[in-house]
């Protein structure tokens, strides 16, 4: 006879598996198992059946239930195991032979394990322990706060387990095998720092430098969305450790071509992190954080500018399609050596419309342009946290290209110098995601003529282009055609080409803008007997259109959020009279009308929304409001309504403005 913890409840004898009955029966043989050979009074059993107050009759229920489960217990032939259930004054005792639990045996199997000391014998254990594993723990339970920790207990055991087994793995020179490992856990877990840790270096190994570093990016923003905190101590240290290995060992091979060319020849090996941030070579030597032996301070820096070359950028986006009108734009923009300057140009556009597809799309496709390196930032202007000081991506980049961690200057001023000092003379790209404001970018420009930077924001920043002579280069949404062949790049082209009609609907449905479309593929996706008619009949109900172009962590209502909560409490009222326009089309004098305010300040409020591509200034005083900013400023509006009615003062926009509740 067999009992299960580790997925769902259940008892098995021989090769039949025993009725167990309704939840609360199975809870409480969980209880009793997760206590075995120990009594558990009946009080704790009714305490952990129900979250509320339990029933007059909750004693007798918990009795029937016990009563049954021994008669179900004795038709499986318990007393040949040894096991019995007995009463004990008010307590019940579940006596059994304690490796009959999978979880007792997970434990122990666990325990023998020795990922560092023993890795090749490690590997086996750890496999069939987690082998146990069925499902969620603890499945088929009832929902009370007893239940769920212990459920969370056994979950972390198993999440120890696959972190010792990735380390054996580590220590056996099969990083592929440990980044599958953890790739699978980290998906499940993404707030488990010290997994995401793990999981950035087994990337890293593989030669997967920009996943692990995507991988780090992605958590910092999930754990200021969700929790707001900063990466802990663990996760930014192997996100340092990266930063300086990767500069480490293109210095070296700077440094000795000869080395270099050898190291080529094995690029395919593994490439170990230290916990020191120490760099083995795969011949088995190693380098120190700089490059080795001690130098001076100054040929230290000499080595530094010429030998680390940074390949920071994001993966490419995926089916990215069209806009060669932009990115034909960046190459004149950036290729511009005449002005002795170095070019800038700003990627702008309304919340969803592909900014950052878009430059990192350029990015890629001229990285070849730039030997010496690429660097990205995620400056995160619009996003439910604060966004990023300066100060916090020089060090980031400083790191990058091959500062030691004690030699980063404090303030961010001193660090912007050193910055530009370090790449006057390299041919360098910097991409500069989701800025803010025009202040948040200029510490964060280059100053060489041989660097360019790409910045995207969903603000125009006016500013860049009239001190820093940034070239504007604007996104709109896709038009039909573009947009059926996004859908046909994400579906597949014969799904599209069935319905070309809905197809076109669906577009207009989405006001053009990929982020919508791509969403919309996904439940498309989801769904593969749905015709695209299903769901564009589906999204003409304007009270679901939002959630239906939302897929998981990102979609429309949540981009929209983090515009419209950098919005002053005044142009965020703005934003919601104009969402009951009968068209989306109107004039100052209509706006100021429907927002009860004089011309011309609803005039100037125009203007700002405008500069957010909140709203778009067709003509000379002629503006228009897409439908999903419509809709989305329409349920914030019913929010605040019924945050009055509630009580509560808080409103969209402004300092008061509601942080937002779906994450990016």
């Amino acid at each position: 006879m067999e009992f299960s913890l580790l997925g769902p409840i259940s008892v098995t004898s021989g090769s039949e598996e025993l009725s167990l009955g309704p939840a609360k029966r199975r809870s409480v043989l969980a209880l009793l198992l997760l206590q075995p050979n120990t009594t558990v009074p009946l009080e704790q059993l009714i305490d952990s059946l129900w979250e509320d107050e339990p029933p007059e009759h909750a004693r007798t229920v918990v009795q029937g239930h016990v009563s049954r489960l021994r008669a179900t217990l004795a038709a499986g032939g318990a007393e040949a195991y040894g096991i019995e259930l007995a009463t004990h004054g008010s307590a019940y005792l579940l006596r059994l032979p304690e490796e009959l639990i999978d979880a007792h045996r997970f434990g122990e199997l666990v325990a023998l394990a020795r990922p560092e000391a023993a890795p090749a014998d490690a590997v086996p254990l750890l496999r069939e322990a987690l082998g146990l594993w069925r499902g969620p723990a603890l499945t088929g339970t009832v929902t009370s706060p007893p239940f769920a920790a212990a459920a969370h207990a056994l979950e972390e055991r198993r999440l120890s387990a696959v972190e010792a087994l990735a380390r054996a793995y580590g220590v056996l020179g099969e990083q592929e095998q440990a980044a599958a490992l953890l790739y699978s856990a980290a998906v499940n877990h993404p707030l488990r720092e010290g997994l995401i840790a793990a999981l950035m270096r087994a990337l890293f190994r593989t030669g997967r430098q920009s996943d692990a570093l995507e991988w780090y990016h992605r958590t910092r923003r999930l754990l200021s969305e969700e929790l707001g905190v900063d990466p802990g101590e663990r996760l930014r240290a192997a996100y340092e450790e990266i930063l300086r290995a990767e500069a480490t060992d293109r210095g070296r091979k700077a440094a000795d071509p000869a080395r270099g060319a050898k190291d080529a020849s094995t690029e395919g090996r593994a490439f170990h992190v230290k916990p020191d941030g120490t760099a083995p070579s795969p011949e088995g030597g190693s380098t120190g954080a700089a490059g080795g032996t001690a130098t001076p301070a100054g040929a230290e820096t000499g080595r530094e500018r010429a030998g680390a070359a940074p390949r920071l950028l994001p993966r490419p986006p995926a089916r990215f399609l069209g806009r060669e009108y932009q990115l034909q734009a960046l190459t004149e923009a950036l290729a511009d050596r005449t002005t002795g300057e170095s070019p800038l140009a700003v990627v702008a556009g309304p919340a969803g419309v592909g900014k950052t597809a878009c430059a990192v799309q350029w990015a890629h496709l001229h990285a070849g342009a730039f030997p010496d390196g690429q660097l990205f930032a995620d400056l995160r202007g619009f996003g439910e946290g604060d966004e990023a000081a300066p100060a916090e991506i020089l060090r980031d980049f400083l790191l990058a290209l091959g500062t030691r961690p004690e030699r980063v200057p404090g303030s961010a001023q001193a660090a912007s110098a050193l910055f530009r000092s370090l790449v006057a003379e390299r041919r360098l790209l910097v991409v500069l995601d989701n800025a803010r404001s025009s202040a948040q970018v200029r510490p964060l420009l280059p100053g060489g003529p041989h660097c360019a930077t790409v910045v995207t924001s969903r603000s125009r920043l006016d500013g860049l282009v009239a001190t820093d002579c940034a070239w504007p280069v604007g996104l709109q949404a896709l038009g039909h055609e573009e947009g059926a062949a996004l859908l046909g790049a994400m579906l597949g082209s014969v799904r599209v080409a069935e319905d070309p009609a809905a197809a076109r609907e669906l577009v207009d449905l989405c006001d053009g803008l990929p982020l919508a479309l791509r969403a919309a593929a996904a439940q498309l996706t989801a769904r593969p007997r749905w015709r695209l008619a299903r769901l564009a009949s589906a999204l003409r109900d304007e009270r679901r259109r939002l959630a239906l172009l939302s897929a998981e962590d990102t979609g429309i209502a949540a981009a929209l959020r983090m515009s419209v909560a950098r919005l002053s409490a005044d142009d965020a009222r703005l934003l919601r009279a104009l969402a009951n326009s009968p068209d989306g089309h109107l004039n100052a004098s209509a706006a100021a009308a429907l927002a009860g305010s004089d011309q011309e300040r609803t005039q100037d409020g125009l203007e700002r929304l405008a500069e957010m591509h909140l709203v778009d200034e067709e003509a000379t005083d002629v503006y228009t409001i897409s439908a999903l900013t419509q809709l989305f400023a329409r349920d914030e509006g019913g929010d605040r309504e019924r945050g009055r009615e509630s009580g509560d003062g808080t409103e969209p926009g402004g300092q008061g403005g509601r942080p937002g509740g779906t994450p990016r």
